[in-house]
Parts: C-alpha cells; structure tokens; sequence
C-alpha cells in the first residue's frame, strides 16, 4: 500500500514584503517517487533550472542508500539491510554498513530516552498490524484486525535489549529468534537529518512529510513556511516559518483502515499492542529531524503532561491535537506560527 503522506505540506513561498530576488535567482521544485514508499520533495532557487536539477538530484541520490538499508521488505543485490538482519541475524552475527550500526545506536537512544515507547524491535507486533492493514484496504468487507493471541505472543518477542549491536565489528545479532526490526518510526526522519547535513544552504527537503530546512530560502535570510494539515482536512491548522532544523508530525490520518466501520492506524502502543486514542496528531519542532521523528511517534502515545516532561529532556517544541480539535502547545511552539 502507498502510504498517505505525513501531515506537513510544504508551502513553498516567499513571505510579503521581503526584497526581491534577482531574475536568474527562481524557486524550483522537484518530486522523487521511489524512495520509502512515499513522497519526496526538494525546494530550493538556483539560476536555472539545470543547476536545481543537479542539487535535487544529489539529494535524491544520497537518500537512495538509506531507503534501500532500512528495507525490511525486499533484498538488495550486495547490500545488507534490515531484511538481511531480521533474516539472518538470529542465526549469528550479521556484518551491516556503518549507516546500520550508527541509525540502531541512535534508535536504543530513542528507546531509553522514550521509556521504550519508540521501539524498532516492534517488528513482531508491527508485523502483524502491517498484514492486517494491506488485508483490509484490499478487500474492506473483510476487513479485521490481528488475533489478540498473536498480537500478546509477538509481544514477548520485542525487547531492544535482545538486538545485540557490536560497534567495532560492525555486527548485529538477535538473542531472541522471533526478534525483528521495524524502523519505520524513525527512519525517514533520520535519514533526511544526515542527508540536509550534507545538502547545500537554501533547500526545504520533505521525506514523506518529514521536513528538514538547510537553511533560510535566500541570501536575506527569509523564512520557509511549512503548512500543519487539519486532520480532517480542509485548510492548514496553522503554517510555521523556519530557517533550519526539522518539523515532523505523526497522526491518526496517514496510514489506517477501517474494521467495522472503526478506524484503525498505524502508530501503535507497544503496551497495548493497539492504536492509540489520546492524539489526532502531534507536531514537533526539533533540530534534528530523526530525534523529532522518534519523539512526535512518543508524545502521540502518551498523555500531555508525560509528553511534556519528555520535550524538557530536549529542546523540542511540540503541538498537540486532540480528538475534539482543541490544540495544545509547548511554551515555545507559538513562536514559530505565522498563521
């Protein structure tokens, strides 16, 4: 199934009153379809639309490699990825790229920082979601969710501490057989981080939702602005302006379907095992667009207050939307809203 896209929108325009650019200096957009399974954008200016071409093309070549590492679905002709690790790595230690090694460090980061809420070891759990899901939008009269039993008896096998990750050798291995890998939480938003670290100034790059800004959008500094989708449509909640870092959100929206006439998505708890019913989306503000990925999956599974308490152990900024449409804001969020 192509997954809906996240729930920012890129408006890529300059704000009024700024001075005007130079004739040879325009604004280009570029699209890549291929990459996890959901869309790409780049935005940024250039003289032309040759040389737009080439710094958009160079973004799209350098996420190539992530996508296809992070694969827990298909093979890789002389690339171990994540489907070679949930493969082979019960058996004994499996040899990855550094990437791997470097993006697993990151996510048991995430893990101990979330009190085990962002977990890419949930590849049992999400599995079954997963199956579930593609199930029902393929034929809706049917549509069911995943067996209770099989949903309790995957999640005794989703314990971070049981996917060893050796650094100097460059290896993984699993404790536990029935362990599998899922780094879908993250691993967009962790790789257009160490892409936009490397991408030119100027550029507005959106994987499947997940925003990284490498820089104001011209030589005087003006803004991007980033659109925040109504979770029921219509027009945006409000739009943020920002000159770097990351805004990434997580809703009830994207991805779901429906089982007697009930919605189900795809952001599960993994003390549940279900969906999560306490945010229709939750936006954050972040430098790094991989720590603002784990932390918007996060706060969308726990309450405000305990969301909050995450956010101080960071300098994240967050809204929050609730099934009633009433938001919420960190102290700082308001800052960034223009609109």
């Amino acid at each position: 199934m192509k997954k809906r896209l996240l729930a920012l929108m890129l408006t890529a325009f300059l704000l009024s009153g700024c001075a005007p650019q130079k004739v040879a200096d325009k604004q280009y957009t570029a699209t890549f379809l291929e990459l996890f399974d959901t869309v790409t954008t780049v935005v940024g200016r250039a003289e032309n639309e040759e040389a737009f071409t080439v710094k958009a093309q160079a973004v799209r070549d350098a996420l190539l490699p992530y996508h296809q590492l992070f694969d827990i679905y298909n093979d890789y002709d002389g690339i171990s990825n994540l489907k070679t690790v949930n493969d082979h790595a019960a058996e004994g230690p499996v040899a990855v790229d550094r990437v791997i090694v470097d993006f697993l460090l990151d996510c048991k980061e995430y893990y101990t920082l979330t009190g085990g809420k962002v977990n890419v070891a949930m590849g049992s759990v999400l599995g079954l979601w997963h199956k579930a899901r593609e199930a029902g939008i393929d034929d809706p009269a049917h549509a069911a969710l995943p067996e209770k039993e099989a949903l309790d008896n995957a999640a005794a096998h989703i314990s971070f501490d049981d996917c060893v990750i050796d650094e100097e050798a460059g290896t993984v291995f699993f404790t536990d057989p029935l362990l599998k890998l899922d780094g879908g939480a993250v691993a967009k938003g962790w790789a257009a981080q160490r892409v936009a670290e490397s991408a030119p100034e100027g550029l507005l790059i959106s994987v499947g939702g997940n925003v990284c800004a490498t820089g104001a959008k011209d030589a005087s500094g003006t803004p991007w602005v980033v659109g925040i989708n109504n979770p029921d449509g219509g027009n945006y909640l409000h739009t943020l302006t920002i000159t770097g870092g990351s805004v990434v959100t997580s809703g009830d929206y994207q991805r779901y379907y429906t089982v007697d006439g009930k919605i189900y998505h795809h952001i599960i708890d993994p003390e549940t095992r279900m969906p999560s019913t306490y945010w229709r989306s939750v936006t954050i503000l972040c430098a790094d667009s991989g720590l603002a990925d784990a932390l918007s999956t996060a706060l969308f599974l726990l309450p405000q207050e305990e969301g909050q308490a995450l956010l101080d152990k960071t300098k994240a900024e967050a809204m929050w939307v609730d099934a009633q449409g009433q938001e919420y804001f960190s102290p700082h969020f308001s800052d960034y809203i223009r609109t």
